[in-house]
């Protein structure tokens, strides 16, 4: 086995193919290290792109635990941008988790989510790009998770579902979406509302904390929190309409659309 540092150049040349004479384990040591980096070459063109590929392949189910263990730790990381992948890596582990019964212990995902729910609504660096430190995107990554704990933790829909909507509702921004957030926080709820075991009032529920943080709201500029809320319901009510290429239209979804088509009446009066 080799012991020479890894060639990440090199890897990424050869389109990610798995170097066979590194363990696992060294590489998932080297890919948590590279995807707090700073330099968004490192961290995202190479050491996420490389992680995603290979947990997908499952050359990386020994480390499985570890890669989400590592990643969960970073919720509380003083770094914006290694807050920010946490949740990336973690969509992949869960996925990966879900995809192959046993690659992960049941108690794993539940240990991940405290950490998980306790950072999304609350991120106050909600910059979708930098132009030093590349992509944060810290509401879309964290959407993306939103939907992977869904899968893994189906008693907690409707808690996601809710911190979906307390995050797009989050009055602590000055930050407009402007890199699609709106549209995987939107993909991310439809996402969820697939699951057949909702009810009606569980899949609409969620929609009481966003018209409890737009009550009370009159004349005046729009704040960022309410236009990020109004965008992100536009673009849910296109996906409810239209369903998903993969999963097609979530059961609720005629009852979902006209709760959030009554809320978009505050702005828009002029809907029939």
């Amino acid at each position: 086995m080799s012991t020479d540092l890894v060639h990440w150049e090199s890897i990424a040349a050869d389109g990610f193919a798995f170097p066979d004479d590194v363990s696992a384990s060294r590489l998932g040591d080297e890919l948590s290290a590279m995807l707090v980096s700073p330099d968004p070459e490192v961290r995202d063109e190479h050491a996420y792109t490389a992680a995603a590929r290979w947990i997908r392949e499952g050359h990386l189910d020994d480390v499985l635990e570890d890669l989400g263990n590592t990643a969960a730790d970073r919720f509380t990381h003083p770094e914006i941008q290694a807050r920010t992948f946490a949740p990336l890596v973690l969509r992949c582990v869960l996925t990966r988790g879900h995809a192959v019964p046993g690659t992960l212990p049941e108690a794993a995902a539940e240990r991940w989510y405290a950490g998980f729910s306790a950072w999304y609504p609350s991120e106050r660096d909600t910059r979708g790009w930098d132009e030093s430190l590349g992509w944060l995107h810290a509401v879309a990554h964290g959407a993306d998770a939103a939907s992977a704990f869904a899968e893994a933790l189906p008693g907690r829909r409707t808690q996601l579902l809710e911190l979906c909507a307390r995050r797009m509702t989050a009055p602590h921004t000055d930050y407009r979406y402007e890199q699609l957030e709106d549209a995987r926080l939107a993909r991310a709820l439809s996402l969820i509302l697939l699951a057949p075991d909702l009810s009606a009032e569980q899949a609409t529920g969620w929609l009481s904390v966003v018209a409890d943080a737009l009550d009370g709201g009159g004349p005046g500029p729009v704040p960022p929190w309410a236009f990020n809320t109004f965008a992100t319901l536009q673009a849910l009510h296109l996906h409810l309409t239209r369903g998903l290429a993969d999963g097609g239209v979530p059961p609720h979804a005629p009852i979902v659309a006209e709760r959030v088509a009554a809320i978009l009446r505050l702005p828009y009066s002029w809907l029939a």
